[in-house]
């Protein structure tokens, strides 16, 4: 007669299970500890035989590829350390999913929590980077693509995107003008258009600093933008601004040209291609374009360079004089010589560097 067997308690049976589960996850736990512990020990234990690096985190980085870019750069022993140390949450709570993009200072004597942390929550090394006034868009995209802070085909696309330039309500189809000229500290591989919005939120910015330009609509600053920038390529001396500004003005209310070399320069390097000219032709004065201010007797359709503060300043509140001519007579100093005639321009220019010359 068979004996019966006796039955199992499913409960003892899930409690052995789940016993058996949670010993061997605390082994596992204990091993890969150990593990990490071992083998998360800095490369150099003193800083000045340690390796260092700067460390560019790109845009959607995971930390399992950093970590093993920073074991084949000889900053830690073990990428697999540093990348289940993250997983374990042994360097704080966040798991690090979302690292922060920049470039980072690193070296092989720091510990794996203050890598983890430094390229989880560390603030990016920027670089100082100084753009001058009087530059063109297009010479700010070189300066930017060659500093690597971002490619000079993406600001330049930034530069004329429609939507940016109606978000920042520019009556115009480019930024040209409205790249304020100062020293930025911007992180290389920046987004172009985030780095546009820097220059042009700072050039917003600053004209509030111009009582005259309190209340101004978006086309009568764009004017004013468009007359800076040529008192921008054309004064030397600081206290000249105004008053050569208040000579454009003087030829703009007259319906008279206003002459500038620096338009023509505009429409040969910027337009037209053409390397920067050794001196400006006859020939040069004569071509049929809208930015020719020796041929037309209006503003330019737009900004020809990136106005500083004084040519700004400068042209929201030109000099009221009578003058309708300036010259170089001083290259030295960079001053000028004004004049309310054209007679007597023409005796100041007889005895002008260039004629000495």
């Amino acid at each position: 007669m068979k004996k019966d067997t006796p039955k199992k308690n499913p409960v003892k049976v899930v409690l052995i299970v789940l016993a058996v589960l949670v010993f061997s996850a605390f082994v596992a736990a204990g091993i890969l500890f150990v593990a990490t512990c071992s083998m998360g020990r800095p490369v150099d234990e003193s800083k000045e035989d340690a390796v260092e690096i700067t460390y560019k985190v790109s845009p959607g980085s995971t930390f399992r590829e950093v970590a093993e870019d920073l074991e084949s750069l000889g900053i830690i022993r073990s990428w697999e350390a540093l990348y289940l140390g993250v997983r374990l949450r042994q360097f704080g709570e966040d798991e690090g999913k979302n690292l922060k993009s920049g470039s980072y200072s690193l070296n092989s004597s720091m510990t794996l929590r203050e890598i983890a942390q430094t390229v989880r929550k560390g603030t990016p090394e920027s670089l100082s980077l100084s753009i001058p006034e009087g530059l063109t868009v297009r010479k700010v995209a070189s300066i930017l693509s060659e500093n690597k802070i971002c490619r000079e085909e993406d600001f330049l696309s930034s530069c004329r995107d429609p939507n940016l330039l109606e978000h920042y309500n520019i009556p115009a189809d480019s930024f040209e003008g409205y790249l304020f000229p100062d020293t930025y500290f911007f992180i290389p591989d920046t987004p172009a258009e985030d780095v546009l919005s820097i220059m042009a939120d700072n050039f917003f910015q600053r004209i509030k600093d111009i009582p005259a330009l309190a209340e101004t609509k978006p086309e009568e600053l764009h004017n004013v933008v468009i007359l800076a920038s040529i008192v921008e390529r054309e004064y030397r001396v600081e206290k000249e601004a105004p008053v050569i500004a208040g000579v454009f003005k003087n030829r703009l209310d007259i319906n008279m040209a206003l002459g500038s070399c620096a338009t023509i320069e505009y429409i040969l390097t910027e337009i037209q291609g053409k390397p920067h000219p050794d001196k400006i032709t006859y020939a040069d004065l004569k071509i049929d374009n809208p930015y020719n201010t020796y041929i037309n007797t209006s503003l330019p359709p737009g900004p020809i360079s990136n106005p500083g503060m004084v040519a700004l300043k400068a042209a929201a509140e030109p000099e009221d004089n009578k003058y309708f001519y300036f010259v170089l007579t001083n290259p030295e100093e960079g001053s000028h010589t004004f004049s309310e005639t054209f007679d007597q321009h023409k005796a100041a220019e007889n005895l002008s560097y260039y004629t000495k010359k």
